[in-house]
């Protein structure tokens, strides 16, 4: 199964890597959409701790909990 298809907005994930970001915490803030409309494969994702934003492949990250 794909994981992206269970992910939604304003789940609650562990970031696994980059290994600079590993472990914090934070919230999937959106889908990344390109310049072109088209959806990617990968996620927005709010660090709780700091006033940023990332964008990660579902296998950078881990799902603790779902909205």
């Amino acid at each position: 199964m794909d994981k992206s298809k269970e992910i939604q907005v304003g789940d609650k994930v562990v970031i696994l890597r980059p290994s600079h970001i590993a472990g914090k915490t934070g919230f999937i803030y959106a889908r990344e959409v390109f310049s072109d409309e088209e959806i990617s494969k990968r996620w927005i994702i709010r660090i709780d701790s700091e006033d940023v934003m990332v964008s990660l492949s579902p296998k950078e990250f881990e799902l603790l909990a779902e909205r």
